[in-house]
Parts: structure tokens; sequence; C-alpha cells
């Protein structure tokens, strides 16, 4: 090949990387390029592989908590301002006709002033009765419910996809509820997704650490290691076998073919076993070790106690009601008699106390969700040793 040939082949393949590259006929034909129906389809593939991944699951729970936060803070945020509007009005009212009441009658007819009176207090307190059923919260402002605020609305609509439901907070008005219904759909099983993701991420990560940290695996042999007890020499013990006595001289050729024969397989036998070793303490898998039950109960009653030293703190509760909190949630069973109202539904929702019990909830359901998957190993694996034990026993016998 000359070098006219060389530098041919090298502008075709410039062209080529270009993105075209000239035919036979001397025309260039440029490098074909995908539709925008396929670029679009490949795109939202790449998207939806990203929402689904461990990272794009997370991602995804907190923007669906957060659009659900500012959904019902605009359906029942509305409802809540005209309740509070209503019984601000209702109360200004009944309070001018009390003093209306006061100023007409004389002051000698007592008896028709109470029982003008005694009416409209009636009149007051039916309306404030059907108001609190229909969703007031005591609110004086017109500045909206405080359990409506961004705040609340966000603990709702994380208490709704984690099917904890206290019930201190609940949609009032029809769209409202079918709010509620289709973001329940939808996001429930979403939620499932996470806590599968992120138990199982978490149950691989804290398996390995206590493989490598409590059990001291994955480690290979020190250095400093006694080396195994050396081996006979097969020609040693078969030492008159191979001797061969010819007029009262020993032949000792062959005895010496025969132990540095033996001596190499000896030693590549030694290697072998060396080699093996290494591989299994190589391969050596972290995940097939199974954590003791007692280590994955401590995790759970320790998440608890930390959770109810930190709400005891912001809450005002005792460490018992604090405890009682943390399990009632954490197990998604929320009475809703103990819920966290007092900073959190205080207009002041975006602080520390608000970040902490959303986050709190979320990675302590993972974690809940880790444990027990840890336990279901446990439990499978002391079962399944049993079955062997019982087996032996009956061979045993026979």
């Amino acid at each position: 090949m000359d070098s006219n040939d060389i530098s041919a082949y090298s502008s075709v393949i410039r062209e080529w990387q270009g993105g075209s590259f000239r035919g036979r006929s001397g025309r260039r034909k440029k490098k074909r390029q995908k539709p925008w129906s396929e670029r679009i389809a490949d795109w939202t593939r790449a998207f939806i592989a990203f929402l689904f991944s461990n990272v794009g699951i997370v991602c995804l729970v907190v923007s669906y908590t957060i659009a659900g936060a500012f959904l019902f803070q605009f359906i029942e945020g509305k409802n809540s301002l005209k309740k509070a509007s209503h019984v601000l009005n209702l109360r200004n009212d009944t309070a001018f006709r009390l003093w209306e009441l006061t100023s007409q009658l004389n002051v000698f007819s007592e008896r028709s002033w109470k029982e003008r009176v005694r009416a409209e207090l009636q009149n007051y307190q039916k309306e404030i009765v059907s108001a609190i059923k229909n969703g007031y919260d005591g609110v004086d402002s017109l500045e909206g419910s405080k359990q409506w605020s961004f705040a609340g609305a966000f603990l709702y609509s994380l208490t709704v996809i984690t099917t904890i439901g206290y019930g201190n907070t609940c949609p009032r008005t029809k769209w409202g509820k079918v709010a509620t219904i289709v973001y329940a759909i939808v996001g429930m099983p979403l939620f499932l997704l996470y806590l599968s993701n992120i138990g199982d991420i978490l149950a691989r990560s804290f398996k390995w650490t206590y493989a490598r940290c409590c059990l001291c695996r994955c480690r290979r042999r020190p250095r400093g290691s006694a080396p195994p007890p050396p081996r006979e020499p097969v020609a040693r013990r078969n030492h008159w076998q191979m001797v061969n006595v010819h007029g009262g001289e020993m032949d000792t050729s062959s005895l010496d073919q025969e132990n540095s024969s033996n001596t190499g397989e000896n030693d590549e036998e030694e290697g072998g076993e060396d080699d093996d070793d290494d591989d299994t303490e190589s391969k050596y898998d972290p995940q097939s070790v199974t954590v003791p039950l007692t280590i994955c109960f401590a995790i759970m009653v320790g998440y608890v106690c930390g959770g109810a030293l930190l709400f005891s703190e912001w809450e005002t509760w005792d460490f018992l009601d604090g405890s009682y909190f943390c399990f009632i949630s954490l197990s998604t069973i929320g009475f809703g008699d103990i819920v966290p109202g007092d900073m959190i539904y205080s207009g002041q929702g975006f602080e520390l106390s608000f970040v902490f019990c959303s986050m709190y909830l979320m990675l302590g359901m993972a974690l809940i969700a880790m444990c027990f998957n840890l336990m279901q190993e446990e439990v499978i694996a002391k079962m399944r040793t049993f079955v062997r034990t019982v087996k032996h026993m009956f061979r045993c016998d026979r």
C-alpha cells in the first residue's frame, strides 16, 4: 500500500467520522439521523428508567408528595378560608345583635332580655357546631387553616401514601375527597416500590458491613499466619518398596527420581490448595451472611427510642408518649390520638421539626422493611438448618 492509498483511506475515515462520506458517484452522503419520534421515544425510555432507579424513586416519591401538598392546599385551603370567614362574620353579627338587644330593651324587662339573648346564643352555638363538622378548626384569622398550610398538607399527603392515616386532618370538600382517592391509588404502589428498592439497598449494605466488621470476612489470610503442617513424602513412606538390593548394594537412582517427582507433586498440591483457599476467600459473598434476630430488634428499638427522645423535646411529650407515637407511625397503625401538631401546624411549617418528622417517617419505614427482610432470611436459614438436623437424626437412627 503506497502513500496515496493511505491518504485516501484517511480522508474517507475523516469524512465518515464527520457525519458524511463520498460514494462512487462523488456525491457526499450524510449519516442517517433518527427522526424526532424515535428520539422522543428514546428520551422517554431513558427518563422512565431513571425514575424507577434507586435514586429516581426517592426523587419521585418526594416530588409526588410535594405536588400532593400543593394540590390539597389549593383545594382544602379555599374551603377552610371560607369557613373561617363565615365564623368570623357570624361572631361579629351575634355580638352586634346582643348589643342591640341590650340597648333597646328596658332595664326593667330583664326576663325578656334573657330570653332573647338565650335564643341568640343557641343559634350561634348551632352554627359553630355545624362549621366544626364541616372542617372549621378554630382559626381566628383569614389566613386560612393552619392544618392546610404547606407543612400540614405535606404531612397529610405523606400519611396518605404511607397508609398511616392519623385522621386528625381529612378532606371536607367533594373535590378533596376525590383527589384523595386518586392520589392514594397512584401513591401507595409508588411508595411500596420505594420501600422495596430502598429496603433492599439498606439490607445489602448492612449485610456487607456486618460481614466485614463483625465477622471479619472478605479478607485474605494475613502474611504472618502459620503455614500448614508439612506432609510426609510418598517416597519416604514407600522406602522399602522402591529400594533395589543387588549384591548387597543399594541402587538409589530410582529413589532419587521418585523423591524429586513426589516432591514436585507435593509442592503442586500445596500450591493448589493455597490457591483454592485464596480463591474461596476472594470469592466470598457477604450477601450469603444472615444477620441475627437480636441485631434487627436492636436496630428497630434504637430507632424508635431515638425518635422518641427528639419528639419528646419538640412536642413537649414524655418519653412514653414519644415512643408510642413513633411505634404507631412506623407500624402504619396510625390511631391519630397523638400527632405532631404543636410545631408543624402552628404556621411555622418549614422548620426543623417538619423536615425531621417527614424524613423520620420515610427513612424509618425503609429501615423497618430492611429489618423485616433480614429477619426473614435469618428465619429461613434457621428452618433449613433444623430440617437438615432432623433428616440427619433419622438417617443415624436407621
